[in-house]
């Protein structure tokens, strides 16, 4: 007499999804090794923060479907500078697959995909730009914009340094790019210290936090386009 067909426990599930896990953490951090996964960690923590607080800023009965994805489309393209902001935000991913890519076995970079990536980074910072300007930030428009999409045009166009510039310092456009970033980094540390002196909510600084842990990935990115150009 044949027994009565029993299912069986699920054993090898756990360790499935556990393995599932791994494969997960080790491609993440696989993407990190090079300047494009670092890039576009930045990208992605600053564009989830914004959605994030956008969102919890609505009202608490005002949570529901429709209310978030209003909120997130506001945010995304509700003005013109909202959506500048996302347009670059959108070329820098790009940019930054393209150095992913350019960087997937190691240094050196595979130099066209390279400089592909410097080509898309100095467009999307023309449109961030773009994006200052219409938030009356005149000063970030000149360096996050203009000046870092000058260092990465140069970068791409392999342009001859300025006029004056020796031949034993760091390459003259990366250097740029690197520097367009300091104006940026110091108004969001002067932020977060006025905001820790008035005694700001905790919520109040995780813009400024968030910004920062940012730039460490983009400056970390930018460091490591710039030692192979030595």
């Amino acid at each position: 007499m044949h027994r009565p067909f029993q299912m069986l426990p699920a054993r090898n599930a756990a360790p499935d999804a556990a393995t599932l896990v791994r494969d997960l953490v080790a491609g993440a951090r696989g993407r990190l090794v090079g300047p494009g996964g670092l890039y576009n960690a930045g990208n992605a923590v600053g564009l989830a923060m914004g959605v994030g607080l956008t969102v919890a800023a609505l009202p608490a009965g005002s949570r529901g479907l429709g209310e978030v994805l209003a909120a997130t489309f506001g945010y995304l393209g509700g003005n013109p500078a909202a959506l500048a902001l996302t347009g670059a935000t959108a070329i820098f991913f790009v940019s930054g697959e393209a150095y992913h890519r350019a960087w997937a076995q190691g240094a050196p970079p595979i130099e066209a995909l390279n400089r592909r990536g410097d080509l898309l980074s100095g467009i999307g910072a023309l449109v961030l730009g773009l994006a200052l300007l219409g938030l009356g930030q005149v000063a970030l428009a000149l360096t996050a914009g203009l000046l870092h999409a000058l260092g990465k045009f140069g970068s791409a166009g392999h342009w001859r340094p300025l006029r004056g510039w020796r031949g034993d310092w760091p390459d003259c456009w990366r250097s740029l790019v690197l520097a367009s970033r300091v104006p940026a980094v110091l108004a969001t540390v002067l932020g977060l210290l006025d905001l820790l002196a008035a005694g700001a909510p905790t919520v109040a600084l995780l813009t400024p936090l968030t910004l920062l842990v940012c730039y460490a990935f983009w400056c970390r990115a930018d460091l490591m386009l710039l030692a192979p150009a030595r």
